[in-house]
């Protein structure tokens, strides 16, 4: 065992803003919400999509939630990002998985934070080299001010307000936390 070191920097934890039980109510009321929206534009038998990471943890959950029967798909969108002098060359790539054909689909794509667009706006880009979908839906878990692009979710389980020097994390998979951590 070693003795911490007293003169380390810590990093301050994150504050959480919404713990694992109040994020499984935020959830349920989400589905209930796509499953309206989905019955009140007639779609049937839609694709759920997630966006890694955080977005394929809340995909789970809504898929298991609302008994979709189609696989649920991954979407990596590292290599159509525009920002990487930001985020550096050298992306955490994932694996993409589409189970079916996205051809004349009804998709629901579904990320954890939507705050620039711009992760949507590449997720677009990578779906329409997979085909062309007859539809598609965004839900997100969080979304905060600092649209850059005019991208609006049709399903949003939260939007807490807070100022731009603070970025939303999704934490999990198990449990999911939404936390609030300054910016960088």
């Amino acid at each position: 065992m070693t003795n911490p070191d007293p003169c380390a920097a810590e990093a301050p934890a994150p504050d959480i803003l919404v713990d694992a039980a109040t994020l499984d109510t935020v959830l349920v009321t989400m589905a209930a919400e796509l499953a309206a929206v989905l019955a009140r534009r007639e779609m049937s038998n839609p694709l759920m999509i997630g966006i890694h990471t955080g977005g394929v943890w809340v995909a789970e959950r809504l898929h298991a939630l609302l008994g979709l029967t189609q696989p649920l798909g991954h979407l990596d969108i590292s290599f159509y990002r525009d920002d990487f002098t930001r985020i550096g060359i050298h992306p955490q790539v994932r694996p993409s998985s589409l189970p079916v054909s996205i051809d004349n689909r009804h998709l629901i794509v579904v990320d954890d934070v939507l705050q620039s667009g711009r992760t949507i706006r590449a997720a677009l880009n990578v779906l329409f080299d997979y085909g062309r979908p007859a539809t598609v839906l965004l839900a997100t878990l969080a979304e905060r001010a600092g649209r850059e692009l005019p991208i609006a979710p049709d399903v949003v389980g939260v939007r807490p307000p807070f100022a731009r020097a603070h970025q939303i994390k999704l934490l999990g998979p198990q449990p999911l936390q939404l936390v609030r951590k300054a910016g960088s």
